[in-house]
């Protein structure tokens, strides 16, 4: 490849520019730049040229008119090789670029800040910098095209033992990289708009899915060791953009608990602790306190919470962190962590501590299936106590009902079919993930360490027939909560008269695959 003569940098993310030019400038190459780009490199001691000076136009439009010019289109796309391509550029006067050096607005990050405005989402889409990345792309054969400070150091490497030139392969594979940037780019700024209402914007769902998200961990393997695995964050909050305070590097397994304990706990206002094993809670609790909420929560499994994943809604104090440590748990979701609470749990050198934020915006659910993803809306719904339906003769007491909008928030984070035996503030048991309801109550009953009897009982679909809810009476549940909506409900709710168990209907259903 021939020797990098002319690159033209300008970029938003700085990082380690200044070193990456001054390699560029001890090869001799002339470098071409604009605004902030040029002041940084000015006052790092090096020469800059102007593209205002290439082009013969001044930046104008408030910056939206910098580099959009034949004299930086022609020199990047240029085919060498082309006779009447070089005399093209050379009759207009236009000077060849070999490398450029371009990243974009942070579109991402700004469109993550609350209240953001349409304008000021759109202010913040590049125009000029994904026209050069996609022009130097292209013509990958006698440009080089580097879009983050991550290639800076292989670049430079290449660039010392090529004696200022790069291999056609490393041209090749920076261009492949940045079709993927830019792609990303353009996918993150239809996602986002679309989220913005307006008649044009009827549909909850898109017609075309378009998922950006860079990846921000590599890990070890996936949910087997023969499985390679990476997670791909959406700045956005939630587990997806937690911070790692202390411990092993979290894994494929890890992660997904630890959104499964996140995403219950924030079904709650009180402080309130979830304890999950292989994403079904083993335990939760609301209580006064998180301490106390901690208590309850391991009271109803402790077998199965050893090893589990934690989330708390509150940030961890020392009383809680002093009862966690006697546990040993794979990994804590919290807010925050007191100062001493951090120094008491990581004295478990291997106990794996995260900082959660809240989601910034809605998310679509996507899972995929062989062949193509699915995605569908959150399950955002939250019950209103007023609309429930008693379908029984006997209401439910005021002690069920609050017992029974606590099973139900808990339910709704079980595997389908699930069922959920509780006391106000208190998970008893759970039956998750059997082929029939029957089954899950059984199961739920049969896990059970705390005693049953008396307590509440919900199921996240209705009961297709009676025998749940008599084998659920059985072991002494005094009123259920359910969506209803079976053939069947009437036989049911005759069952439940029978029994004197008080019933409430929600008119919503929770299926969790």
């Amino acid at each position: 490849m021939a020797r990098i003569e002319r690159a033209l940098l300008s970029v938003t993310d700085k990082t380690g520019l200044a070193e990456f030019a001054r390699k560029l400038h001890g090869y001799g190459v002339e470098l071409i730049s604009t605004g902030g780009t040029a002041k940084l490199l000015r006052e790092s001691g090096l020469p800059v040229r102007e593209v205002a000076e290439l082009t013969g136009f001044p930046e104008m439009l408030d910056g939206r008119v910098k580099t959009i010019d034949p004299h930086i289109a022609g020199g990047i796309l240029a085919i060498r090789s082309n006779a009447e391509h070089m005399r093209a550029i050379q009759e207009h006067g236009i000077q060849p670029i070999q490398m450029v050096v371009v990243n974009l607005y942070q579109f991402e990050r700004f469109a993550a800040k609350p209240d953001v405005t349409r304008e000021e989402l759109i202010e913040n889409i590049d125009i000029g910098g994904p026209t050069m990345i996609r022009a130097a792309a292209k013509n990958f054969q006698d440009v080089a095209v580097v879009v983050s400070p991550s290639q800076y150091e292989s670049v430079a490497r290449e660039l010392d033992f090529q004696e200022g030139s790069l291999s056609v392969e490393t041209h090749w594979g920076l261009a492949k990289q940045a079709f993927a940037h830019t792609a990303a780019y353009d996918a993150a700024i239809s996602t986002r708009l679309m989220q913005i209402g307006g008649k044009e914007n009827s549909e909850e769902l898109p017609d075309k899915l378009q998922v950006s998200a860079p990846r921000t961990m590599s890990l070890r393997y996936g949910e087997n060791p023969h499985q390679k695995a990476a997670l791909y964050g959406l700045e956005n909050g939630g587990i997806g953009e937690a911070e790692q305070l202390h411990g092993k590097e979290l894994s494929f397994n890890n992660l997904v608990d630890l959104d499964a304990a996140w995403q219950l706990i924030q079904e709650f206002d009180n402080p309130a602790v979830a304890i999950i094993k292989h994403t079904n809670p083993c335990g939760c609790a609301e209580q006064q306190s998180l301490a106390e909420a901690y208590r309850r929560a391991l009271e109803a499994d402790p077998v199965s919470a050893f090893g589990g994943v934690l989330a708390l809604n509150r940030e961890v104090d020392e009383e809680t962190a002093g009862e966690v440590s006697k546990l040993f748990v794979e990994a804590i979701a919290a807010p925050s962590y007191s100062e001493v609470a951090f120094t008491v749990l990581t004295a478990k050198k291997n106990l794996r501590l995260v900082r959660v934020q809240p989601l910034g915006r809605p998310e679509l659910v996507i899972k995929s299936i062989s062949g193509g993803l699915l995605a569908q809306t959150s399950d955002t719904a939250k019950l209103d106590p007023e609309q429930l339906e008693t379908k029984t003769a006997r209401a439910a007491t005021d002690e069920e009902l609050r017992a029974l909008l606590f099973a139900w928030k808990v339910v709704k984070h079980v595997k389908s079919n699930a069922i959920t035996y509780a006391r106000e503030g208190q998970l008893i048991s759970a039956g998750a993930g059997q082929m029939s309801r029957v089954d899950s109550v059984k199961a739920g009953a049969m896990k059970a360490i705390l005693p049953l009897r008396p307590c509440v009982l919900a199921s996240d679909a209705f009961f297709p027939f009676p025998d749940g809810l008599e084998e659920a009476a059985k072991h002494g549940v005094t009123a259920v909560i359910q969506p209803g909506g079976s053939v069947r409900d009437a036989e049911v709710i005759t069952a439940a008269d029978k029994l004197n168990v008080a019933m409430v209907f929600t008119g919503v259903r929770h299926f969790r695959h």
